[in-house]
């Protein structure tokens, strides 16, 4: 009965009924749940997974129902996260897995327990900073993830095993300058790349979890819908190439917290997201004591929302201190909103 769920992937011939059983068993991490993470939660919770844990540190808005498919309305006049939203839908999808939805952002504080029973990490976040992070976790675990990145009608995505092929750093040695590429403030983002780019990376996800790595290829693929380019790129040898400081010299800077920030602009969201330098946790009932008559004031257990200086900016707090502030892009600006409302 249980396969009956199942039957027509693993009537597939790449799949069979051994290989279900093997995906589910298989364990997920799913460090975003924007766009692409919606996408891959989606399909991998139908795939069978046996257990997914997905991970975000955002809130459900109206812009994101053009391409986050398992938001809707609703989630937003509830003010959910996006894991607990995605999570709810999720379960109603199917029952018979495990989902566990964590409202945080990934750091290296954080990122070795959030993985460190998982067979497979999915990249479903929005900027390369965390990349670099789950890149390093992944070549010092040895955990297998699969980078995916869409902006505007294209997107690009390859799948890393430690130790074996390419990583990240081979291909692209550090974080882009600020202006050299094209982010979704000044290309958009079209929906049909993001559903191109995470089936990719769930089809190679299919073949970790059902046990058939040597079927994953060391190649960088690259999609345009738009203009109807399709692109696969060898990597093959380029880890041995690059003299990768990852790879090749074990270095382990996101890891350890060398490099980062604890304060990101959210790309087309018109705001900043600030994290405190030190672990905090907020109480919303403090806040809303110390908050009401300064503006106006609304939370639930998740998070709090408070708007002010006159409906200029919104700040949204949650428990673990961090706080995102729409109303500006300006990082000094932010800053001083969340000392002036929320505390140093």
């Amino acid at each position: 009965m249980e396969l009956q769920r199942y039957s027509k992937q693993v009537l597939f011939h790449g799949i069979g009924e051994a290989g279900q059983q093997k995906i589910m068993q298989g364990r997920v991490l799913i460090c975003g749940c924007g766009a692409l993470g919606t996408v891959l939660a989606d399909s991998i919770v139908r795939a069978g997974a046996g257990f997914v844990r997905i991970v975000d540190r955002d809130f459900v808005e109206l812009s994101n129902l053009q391409r986050q498919v398992l938001f809707d309305e609703q989630d937003i006049a509830d003010q959910l996260p996006k894991s607990v939203a995605a999570a709810r839908k999720l379960t109603k999808i199917n029952s018979s897995i495990e989902i566990e939805p964590v409202v945080a952002d990934v750091s290296y504080e954080n990122i070795r327990s959030l993985m460190q029973d998982v067979d497979l990490i999915l990249d479903g976040t929005d900027n390369f900073e965390t990349r670099y992070l789950l890149n390093d976790v992944s070549l010092d675990s040895g955990t297998p993830w699969i980078y995916g990145g869409c902006i505007g009608s294209h997107g690009q995505t390859m799948t890393i095993l430690p130790g074996e092929t390419a990583c990240l750093r081979c291909l692209i040695e550090d974080v882009p300058d600020p202006g050299s590429v094209e982010t979704c403030d000044t290309a958009g983002v079209l929906a049909p790349i993001i559903n191109v780019i995470a089936s990719l990376q769930v089809v190679d996800a299919l073949k970790l979890l059902s046990g058939q790595r040597e079927l994953i290829e060391p190649k960088l693929t690259v999609i345009d819908v738009w203009d109807g380019t399709f692109r696969r790129m060898n990597m093959q040898g380029l880890r041995e190439r690059s003299g990768c400081p990852a790879c090749n010299q074990g270095e382990r800077i996101w890891l350890e917290g060398r490099q980062g920030s604890q304060s990101t602009i959210l790309c087309g969201r018109n705001a900043v997201q600030i994290s405190p330098p030190t672990k905090t946790k907020l109480s919303f009932d403090d806040l809303a004591e110390r908050l009401t008559g300064v503006g106006t004031v609304n939370y639930n257990q998740y998070l709090f929302r408070v708007t002010v200086d006159d409906g200029a900016y919104e700040l949204t707090a949650f428990g673990d201190g961090r706080v995102i502030i729409k109303g500006t892009e300006d990082i000094p600006t932010a800053k001083t909103l969340y000392a002036r409302y929320i505390g140093n």
